[in-house]
């Protein structure tokens, strides 16, 4: 077994060692919508309204890095993909601990070069590469988890260093996209921002794209992803006041689209508020995903249950905070987009990061959306049968095909992995077509015998021999 390394700033002990992801060698180190998770009541939270700052100092990224990218689709969309037809739950899987003894990560995004870029929550953004895991930044203006005195990231908080994203092209520029929650004159917010991570101190050459994202100690969204056309997709939160959500000029619980820059995207929609914002109307989304004709699928919190998949179409209202119950669907008109799927009032599954899988190393899961499950403890695999086509068995499985549903899709979600892993936050697919997953077990939230020792950790999935 190898042994890994990480750099002085490290604050954990490292123990464990595995895998490799395409040409990268991977060592392993040791180092959410929920009752009082993403729906936690409104009446606690405290919203920040900042405004944006400037990015005219030259030590800052954007004036050190051409970051603007061709927004030409390099492959046409894939309109002849096929749902698949057989349960995900047929194969069993088995999970393989790259990293262990994690401090609550966030996200992870694979750079054009293999590199794995980490965020933990309590403020560091990790990479881990040729056998080291190492310490890239620990940007200051973090809101200070171990100074805070309302137990922000342990007792229900959901704030911190939350979603990171490499350019597309890295590493030229070698520019990271990280998202984070931070405090001014006793507000919180989040922003956007962009770094140099071959600099000595990353966090100096720091560029603000989005700022003034209403935060909270709660609904603060956080997750970055590059899209098919290589724009920067950002989820945020409605901090606990779902007022902001439908509002657009605000930033609060939306999609928003940008360039690499931070400018909005050309052909956003006109919707006459923020020109960033793409579509609006959520609570907490936390994850997207793209299938291969280019739709893009959402995850969201609800309150109390009610978790949805979403379809996202350009301009579409979501209907929060007046729609979320079935039956309000029905009633809402058609300027309410209707959800692929809403779990009710049933517990929920508090969906975080999701990926629409198109790799070989798990074939059983090929063609289907995966999606972290916190509260539910579990990986969510959804097949999204286009109209008309058969489905897949209903073994064990919620099918999601009613009047008050998005009628592009029927939804079948197999629940896999179901409490042994704990809470999953994140699924991502490696450059060699490999499924990741990490966990988010210290977060004050877990259940059933978690934490356990090793966490959190991030491992490989891969079918059980």
């Amino acid at each position: 077994m190898q042994k890994p390394c990480r750099d002085s700033r490290s604050r954990r002990q490292y123990l464990a060692a595995l895998a490799a992801v395409g040409a990268t060698g991977l060592a392993g180190c040791r180092g959410e919508s929920e009752d009082a998770d993403e729906s936690t009541d409104q009446s606690i939270t405290e919203t920040a309204t900042a405004t944006a700052t400037s990015t005219a100092d030259p030590a800052r990224v954007l004036e050190r890095y051409d970051v603007s990218l061709s927004h030409e689709r390099s492959q046409s969309p894939d309109t002849d993909w096929t749902a698949p037809t057989t349960s995900p739950a047929a194969t069993p899987l088995t999970t393989e601990a790259l990293i262990e003894d994690l401090e609550i990560p966030w996200d992870l995004s694979f750079a054009a070069d293999g590199t794995l870029f980490l965020t933990e929550r309590v403020g560091r953004v990790l990479s881990f590469t040729d056998g080291t895991v190492r310490t890239v930044t620990e940007p200051a203006a973090v809101i200070d988890a171990e100074s805070s005195d309302d137990g922000w990231w342990v007792t229900g908080g959901e704030g911190g260093t939350l979603g990171v994203a490499a350019h597309p092209t890295y590493p030229d520029p070698p520019v990271v996209y990280v998202y984070y929650t931070t405090m001014t004159d006793d507000e919180r917010f989040n922003r956007v921002v962009a770094m140099d991570v071959s600099a000595e101190d990353p966090a100096a050459t720091e560029s603000v794209l989005v700022d003034g994202i209403p935060g909270s100690k709660i609904h603060n969204g956080g997750r970055l992803t590059f899209g098919p056309e290589n724009y920067l997709w950002i989820t945020t939160g409605d901090a606990g006041n779902g007022e902001l959500s439908a509002d657009t000029d605000s930033l609060g619980g939306k999609v928003l689209r940008v360039t690499p820059a931070g400018d909005p995207a050309p052909d956003n929609p006109d919707l006459g508020g923020d020109p960033r914002v793409f579509t609006y109307g959520h609570r907490n989304p936390q994850g997207l995903a793209w299938l291969p004709d280019g739709t893009v699928v959402a995850s969201e919190h609800g309150p109390t249950g009610r978790d949805e998949l979403n379809r996202l179409e350009a301009g579409g209202y979501y209907g929060w905070p007046d729609t979320r119950k079935h039956g309000e669907y029905l009633d809402a008109g058609p300027e309410v987009r209707r959800p692929l799927a809403n779990t009710g009032n049933t517990g929920g599954w508090a969906p975080s990061g999701s990926l629409f899988y198109t790799g070989d190393a798990v074939p059983s899961l090929r063609n289907r959306l995966l999606t972290g499950g916190l509260k539910g403890q579990k990986l969510l695999a959804t097949t999204l049968t286009p109209a008309g086509e058969d489905l897949p068995p209903g073994d064990g499985a919620e099918v999601y095909d009613a009047d008050w549903t998005d009628d592009a899709y029927t939804a079948t979600t197999h629940s896999l992995l179901a409490d042994e892993l704990g809470r999953i936050r994140h699924v991502e697919q490696g450059p060699d077509g490999g499924l990741y997953l990490v966990t988010s077990n210290r977060d004050g939230r877990a259940g059933d015998g978690f934490p356990r020792d090793r966490d959190d950790v991030l491992v490989r999935v891969t079918p059980t021999e």
